[in-house]
């Protein structure tokens, strides 16, 4: 099964957050499990980091490094035909993080994990 981790989720999962609920844990750790992350989520994550919105131990790059090497994904580039979804998709959004997010799952036709109440609502993709 494919999946792309919204970027909370990610997080959720590595930090050990309770809010992760147990579908998507169980996703996660199904080791048959084809887990992706936008690009994206690398910058959105830097910025919780910059912002104090997420509390680390390291700095920053280090963080992230350990991240990814704790939990296997593949890397959900932007690509142009992401960037142009993702100001078509019809989305209350304007987050431009959860926009590329959204347009990465609907143009890579890959379920999307997120607890996000807008990006579950949205017609143009599959959430879980």
């Amino acid at each position: 099964m494919k999946a792309l981790l919204d970027t909370h989720i990610w997080i959720w999962y590595l930090t050990g957050d309770g809010r992760l609920r147990s579908p998507h844990k169980k996703i996660i750790l199904d080791p048959s499990a084809d887990l992706w992350l936008s690009a994206i989520s690398i910058w959105e994550t830097y910025m919780l980091i910059e912002r104090k919105r997420l509390l680390v131990n390291l700095p920053p790059d280090a963080w992230i490094q350990r991240a990814l090497q704790a939990l296997s994904v593949h890397e959900a580039p932007i690509t142009f035909r992401i960037a142009a979804r993702s100001r078509r998709m019809p989305l209350a959004h304007s987050d431009p993080a959860d926009r590329f997010i959204a347009a990465t799952s609907a143009e890579m036709d890959i379920p999307l994990l997120t607890a996000d109440a807008t990006l579950l609502a949205c017609p143009d993709i599959h959430c879980r």
